[in-house]
């Protein structure tokens, strides 16, 4: 790996000269010109009435995945472009031009979702038959399957049309709400303005007055802005509820299992072993007050760090141990993950303006990723660069299969990139020698867990809860806040001294419009991989091959009969999940024995 590893990204190797990239303008050009012409395609084309006439539509499959693939490399490109600077006007307009050109290409897609809803049983399977079509089988009669549910084609294509300005619109309106917010923080320098990014950090800060103080400013900011983030949040649901009524959907979560490739059985049963064992969770939680001196924990203090670790770890240190720990699995993770430190895919400055949080993205057309966070040394940040990496070797896995079949659902994708980080969390703790560092890690592990059992649970019941008074009329800020902070007790076991009311309006993925409920996936993900990670320890290196076939197929099943193939399991069972929560618990036990002085 090559030395030293670069802390920003490269996007010129994608589209060269940013937001005034000519390149990328004529890439766009030529896009909206092949949507021009997949459109006339498209509305010429009538639904087949024999095997013979499925023939003639394959040039508009084959134009329908080029433009598809093309709208993602812009979409990413333009949405790498705001977030590493938030003030870049010119990434904001080219988002605008790339969302509308995908609102014109999803009506489009729609008519021909049309063509495949009116084809008969018979001619249907003849079509899927064809050795030109058979490998796209399972994603065609997903969307044949969806077009029956929804609304006329001429209706769906005015919704999306008319989602541009109100439903993407109002996302986007978000992002400029928190683009605008600037807290105040001070230190030995004096008073700085952090951005929304920055003073997140802090929130996390090894110093409990750092991170009390700059939750007070936290929540005080949120609470400014709780006005213009409940109208946003309101018209976005709003948009949605009437959308599913339209085509006569009446469960809010139709849509996001249908996206997850899941069964509502499944996820029941999921969220039904969580709660069966919240009670270690409970443990440990009272457990780690006591190690910080506190009769209970607030929501600031469940992210505090426990233990000593070795300091700050520098990013070349975090590179090389990531590196390290993937090759112990599978050597072609740990090239994969060279490949994306040598090549500056990554974006990890501690700098102002840029977006929050981490993500990792894939451009189909170029064959590469970018993952973006902002990296200050702690084990947390090693944590999520291991998590982006695995989203990206995902991706990497898929890169010869045609695009229909690259589009995997949330649930799995979560699955890879928590199976990497899991990989790493469980090597750090096993190869420390020294018992506050040891600590430290096993508690850093055991904080995935909280989160994903019990934040992500309290978002799924806010979220649930919110849309159905949402049916009732809007629903005001202090509304908001009562059912977050309802819903955090619930999940938490109301085991906090203290709540986060405002987490509805600080929290970006409540606003996403690409994905509804952007919250139960995570969980899904996470309670599969390591489920995964347990099956891996079992049965030693030759898993490593296994787990590649398993995401390679991620795209092509559903959750259900991926697991079933693969594993030979039923996620309806709790036996799966159990043995997931299993491992969980082993680390709480140990987390107790090192800390038992404070029992």
């Amino acid at each position: 790996m090559k030395q030293p590893i670069s802390v920003t990204w490269n996007l010129d190797s994608i589209f060269p000269g940013g937001s005034s990239s000519a390149e990328f303008a004529d890439f766009l050009n030529k896009l909206e010109s092949d949507i021009a012409a997949l459109s006339e395609q498209v509305n010429s084309a009538v639904f087949p009435v024999n095997a013979y006439d499925t023939a003639a539509l394959d040039g508009v499959i084959e134009l329908l995945q080029s433009c598809a693939a093309r709208l993602t490399q812009a979409s990413e490109f333009a949405g790498c472009l705001g977030a590493q600077n938030q003030q870049d006007k010119g990434a904001v307009r080219l988002s605008a031009k790339v969302t509308g050109l995908r609102a014109g290409f999803e009506g489009i897609s729609s008519r021909f979702d049309s063509i495949l809803r009116q084809t008969a049983d018979e001619v249907w399977a003849q079509w899927m038959s064809r050795p030109e079509i058979a490998p796209l089988t399972f994603v065609l009669s997903e969307r044949r399957a969806q077009a029956r549910e929804k609304m006329s084609p001429e209706l769906e294509s005015l919704a999306l049309e008319l989602a541009v300005d109100g439903y993407h619109g109002w996302s986007e309106h978000y992002e400029t709400i928190v683009g605008a917010i600037e807290i105040p923080f001070e230190d030995k320098d004096g008073t700085k303005l952090l951005s929304v990014g920055q003073a997140f950090n802090k929130l996390s800060d090894d110093d409990a007055g750092v991170r009390e103080a700059m939750f007070r400013k936290w929540e005080a900011a949120w609470t400014a802005a709780e006005d213009y983030s409940a109208d946003t949040l309101n018209h976005l649901a709003g948009f949605r509820l009437k959308l599913y009524k339209g085509r006569g959907w009446e469960d809010v979560l139709k849509e996001p299992l249908a996206i997850n490739r899941m069964s509502r059985a499944t996820l029941d049963m999921m969220w039904e072993v969580i709660t069966r064992n919240k009670p270690a969770l409970v443990s440990y939680l009272q457990r780690k007050a006591r190690v910080l001196g506190k009769d209970s924990l607030s929501w600031v203090d469940v992210d505090a760090p426990v233990g000593k670790s070795s300091g700050k770890i520098p990013y070349e240190t975090a590179a090389q141990d990531i590196v390290t720990q993937f090759r112990k699995f599978s050597p072609k993770l740990a090239d994969f993950a060279e490949q994306a430190f040598d090549n500056d895919w990554i974006e990890v400055e501690d700098r102002p303006a840029k977006r929050p949080g981490g993500f990792c993205v894939s451009f189909p057309e170029s064959k590469e990723s970018r993952i973006f966070m902002t990296y200050s040394g702690t084990p947390a940040n090693v944590s999520t660069l291991a998590h982006e990496l695995g989203h990206a070797y995902h991706s990497f896995l898929l890169d010869d299969q045609p695009f229909f079949n690259q589009n995997y659902a949330m649930n799995v994708a979560e699955t890879a990139s928590t199976f990497a980080e899991v990989i790493v969390a469980d090597a750090q703790v096993k190869a420390s020698s020294d018992a506050d560092e040891k600590l430290a890690l096993l508690e850093a592990k055991i904080q995935n867990s909280v989160a994903f059992f019990m934040n992500i649970h309290a978002r799924f019941l806010f979220e649930t809860r919110f849309y159905e008074k949402r049916k009732e009329g809007l629903v005001n800020a202090e509304e908001l806040s009562v059912l977050m902070e309802e819903a955090q007790k619930e999940a938490f076991c109301d085991v906090l001294s203290e709540y986060h009311p405002h987490f509805w309006a600080s929290k970006l993925h409540f606003y996403i419009t690409d994905v509804p409920f952007y919250n139960f996936p995570y969980t899904v993900g996470y309670m599969f991989s390591t489920g995964l990670y347990r099956l891996a320890l079992e049965e030693g290196s030759s898993f490593a091959d296994k787990y590649d076939s398993l995401l390679r197929d991620t795209g092509v099943m559903t959750l259900e009969d991926l697991v079933m193939k693969h594993l030979g399991v039923d996620l309806t069972k709790p036996d799966f999940w159990q043995g997931a929560v299993d491992l969980i618990v082993e680390d709480i036990n140990e987390f107790l024995r090192l800390t038992e002085q404070f029992a």
